[in-house]
């Protein structure tokens, strides 16, 4: 006599997710962004589960939100399945798409360093497609669905992911040739227009730090027009209409053609750097370390 299948008997899917990402954060909002619902579903989807179990799983106090004795013993198991079930769905993926890699990153990036070195890739590599999706922010690549994104940032800026450092960022400014003629030296650049990007507002003031014009108070680094994305600003830039501060490895072939110009040799390394950022479960499938190891090649060129 065969025994028959043993049933699993379960809550709700959503209800076990809500109060996972809850836990793990010790936070209803932050676990709403994680599963990009509202508030509400998640506070109800835990007091829905709390009902099923007849068992309080969070204590809430003035000092916020901790785990139930009940709560801390559902939590491990409940995260380890879930990892578990985001691996095996990850493998799944990566049979139907082993021939394609999916890169998220910033959009200056993408048009002035990453696809004018994707040719090397695809002849190094002619079976894999790159498909690359850009934004003025980066994207989320556990959510999204990204094999790996392109990020600026420090070494703890993604402590649950796997991220490889390409290169330090540096600023400089770059002009055309015909404003470069009166810059003999960084206090020149006081009765010139300073072109900024909308999202990177302190990079005038850094580079200021460095060129030792801080103390100015004719120089106001924050002082000049305002453009969406640094792409935009590269645009200005060629076309006349200020001097930009930016790391010259975007601007590599406007520097080597003559287009644009450094005035100075004065320059600021930032604190952060580019890093190649990819979840753990896919980090090392064959087409993400072929990509790892281009950028560092490219990178270290």
């Amino acid at each position: 006599m065969t025994t028959p299948p043993r049933k699993r008997r379960l809550p709700p899917l959503n209800a076990l997710r809500a109060f996972e990402a809850a836990a793990r954060h010790l936070s209803f909002s932050a676990a709403a962004e994680e599963l990009s619902v509202t508030l509400s579903a998640v506070s109800h989807q835990i007091r829905h589960l709390e009902e099923l179990l007849d068992v309080p799983l969070f204590l809430r106090s003035p000092r916020g939100l901790r785990l139930s004795e009940e709560g801390a013993l559902l939590l491990p198991g409940l995260t380890l399945g879930f990892d578990h079930l985001a691996e095996a769905v990850a493998k799944l993926a990566d049979r139907k798409t082993e021939g394609v890699i999916s890169v998220s990153m910033l959009s200056t990036f993408a048009m002035y360093w990453f696809i004018p070195r994707l040719p090397h890739f695809q002849s190094q590599h002619p079976d894999i497609d790159v498909r690359i999706a850009t934004g003025s922010t980066p994207a989320d690549v556990d959510r999204d669905g990204f094999d790996c994104s392109i990020r600026y940032g420090t070494a703890d800026a993604w402590p649950e992911m796997v991220a490889t450092r390409l290169f330090a960022e540096t600023l400089v400014p770059v002009c055309i040739p015909a404003l470069a003629r009166d810059l003999k030296k960084p206090a020149d650049l006081i009765g010139l227009k300073r072109l900024h990007a909308r999202l990177r507002r302190d990079d005038w003031a850094l580079w200021a730090l460095a060129a030792g014009l801080s103390d100015n108070p004719d120089f106001d680094p924050a002082a000049g027009p305002v453009f969406d994305t640094r792409s935009l600003v590269i645009q200005a830039a060629l076309q006349g209409l200020g001097v930009a501060v930016l790391d010259p490895i975007l601007v590599a072939d406007h520097l080597d053609t003559g287009r644009l110009v450094k005035p100075f040799d004065v320059s600021s390394l930032q604190g952060g750097a580019y890093w190649l950022v990819c979840p753990p479960a896919r980090a090392e499938t064959p087409r993400l370390r072929a990509l790892r190891a281009w950028l560092l090649e490219e990178a270290a060129g």
